[in-house]
């Protein structure tokens, strides 16, 4: 039991640990994925034990109860920005106050600043005299799932506790937080230093294109994949409504002007092939418009975006249904007349 309840304080060395401390992190997340949907999902946590001797209660006091979702490391940070924001997205389901992981670096962190004026997991952990306590993975769907996971939370009525969600916890929305994630980020004083490379004289569309991984099998990138045919067909479509604009285009992506042979067509590009990731995701947010991938690194900059968002319908994540979310699918069909009242506004 031991091992499968290590928790890690998030102290402020951006995910640097040892080799013990990985190896212990590899093999609980292994034995917990294991678990998951399984009569074991729960038993593997002290917090599921503790729930059945502190019986909760309806009336249970919450008030010093925090809860945090812990980014995974071993991810991209669009991924990461996943697991922080359910952490978000849950404290609120729950009732119970936010708490800040970081991010796994300092530039990620400074880039977002989604922790500044938020009380940290270390912090609070260190200083504060709150014990961290790990949550079960729950199925977010599940009411009987759910109800666990609340029932655990009751169980510590009246103490000082953060709860931390376990790695991945499922949150297949993530746009319900987005007016926070948006006010955060537009605050965060990094917003001050930003690189910007777009023309504010020019109609500026950011087209992020998700590379195809060696180890991506012909399955995997089906499911996960968009070719540069794709893009080019939505872009022509784009292209054809704004005649009477001044357009310049963008394109994200890895690898070389080679590799897309699809956009030599087009004049007023710019091959951000080289340009480090956290100016690429600040250029991204900026666009007046975003062509996005099947990707958390272009999902998280459209939820934070103020411009037309262009989007894959069959990505894992969903979209919150409001006119400036335009979404297509694998044939890059989507409604015109939609994204003709937005470049309108």
């Amino acid at each position: 039991m031991k091992n499968t309840n290590t928790v890690g304080v998030a102290a402020p060395n951006y995910g640097k640990r040892s080799f013990v401390d990985n190896a212990i992190a590899k093999v609980t997340g292994i034995i917990t994925r294991k678990a998951r949907g399984t009569k074991f999902q729960f038993w593997l946590y002290k917090s599921y034990w503790h729930s059945k001797i502190a019986q909760p209660t309806n009336n249970a006091d919450l008030s010093n109860i925090y809860m945090s979702g812990r980014p995974n490391y071993g991810a991209g940070i669009g991924h990461q920005l996943a697991n922080w924001n359910s952490g978000l997205y849950h404290s609120g389901i729950f009732k119970l106050k936010f708490a800040h992981y970081p991010f796994s670096s300092p530039k990620w962190e400074k880039l977002f600043g989604f922790g500044e004026g938020e009380p940290s997991v270390y912090d609070l952990t260190k200083n504060k005299g709150y014990k961290l306590v790990r949550l079960p993975w729950f199925e977010e769907f599940s009411k009987e799932d759910t109800e666990k996971a609340f029932n655990i939370i009751k169980s510590y009525s009246g103490k000082k506790v953060v709860f931390l969600l376990d790695t991945d916890q499922g949150y297949k929305k993530q746009f319900e937080t987005r007016d926070i994630l948006q006010a955060k980020f537009y605050k965060a004083t990094a917003r001050s230093n930003d690189n910007i490379v777009l023309n504010n004289e020019y109609f500026n569309i950011a087209v992020h294109i998700r590379p195809r991984m060696a180890i991506e099998t012909d399955i995997v990138w089906e499911k996960r994949g968009l070719d540069n045919i794709y893009f080019s067909k939505v872009l022509d479509q784009v292209l054809a409504l704004c005649s009477e604009k001044n357009v310049k285009i963008y394109l994200f992506s890895q690898g070389n002007k080679a590799n897309f042979p699809e956009f030599d067509k087009y004049k007023n590009i710019t091959y951000c092939l080289d340009m480090n990731p956290y100016d690429s995701v600040v250029n991204m947010v900026y666009a007046d418009c975003i062509i996005s991938s099947k990707s958390s690194f272009s999902y998280k900059p459209a939820l934070i975006s103020n411009g037309i968002k262009i989007c894959p319908s069959s990505f894992w994540h969903r979209y919150p249904n409001t006119n400036d979310f335009i979404l297509v699918d694998n044939d890059s069909i989507f409604d015109i007349e939609k994204l003709k009242k937005q470049l309108l506004l």
